[in-house]
């Protein structure tokens, strides 16, 4: 049902682009970079539906206003982002259940990182989204809040 395209960006970043083969869905978690999106969309055939941040920094946002500018998508990035990400069509919190094309997932609130990330999870295909709070050897390095919020952090998506 839902087929994840992993796209390298800048210099050790990768983008998510998550497409729905039945319902013809297609979102973009945390676009640091457009022109590997709009390459990778263009290839696939695919239209842009949602553009999903975990956080503001710049290498996880920088592509929102260029993505926005051609597809038109929704928005969604957490609230405690609220005044540091622009264009948001929904903000998030945690706990919040939402659809990404058109799937439920759940928003999990896990600062350290920074203090207003968040992840993303889909429960039932068990796929986590989870930003620069979690890598596959490690974890991102603790800018605006503490290492007992990101070792908690770490255990509540454990």
């Amino acid at each position: 049902m839902l087929e994840i395209e992993i796209v390298p960006a800048l210099n050790d970043n990768y983008i998510y682009i998550v497409h729905n083969r039945t319902k013809l869905l297609t979102a973009v978690v945390d676009p640091g970079d457009p022109d590997p999106v709009i390459n990778k969309l263009n290839e696939k055939n695919w239209k842009l539906n949602q553009i999903i941040n975990t956080h503001h920094h710049n290498d996880h946002t920088d592509g929102n206003k260029k993505l926005l500018e051609i597809f038109n998508p929704e928005l969604i990035a957490p609230i405690y982002d609220q005044n540091r990400i622009k264009d948001v069509n929904k903000f998030v919190s945690d706990n919040d259940f939402i659809e990404i094309v058109g799937v439920p997932a759940k928003v999990i609130f896990t600062p350290g990182h920074t203090l207003g990330h968040v992840c993303y999870y889909f429960d039932r295909e068990k796929i986590l989204f989870s930003g620069d709070t979690l890598f596959h050897l490690g974890c991102g390095r603790v800018f605006e809040g503490t290492m007992e919020q990101m070792k908690n952090s770490l255990k509540k998506i454990k």
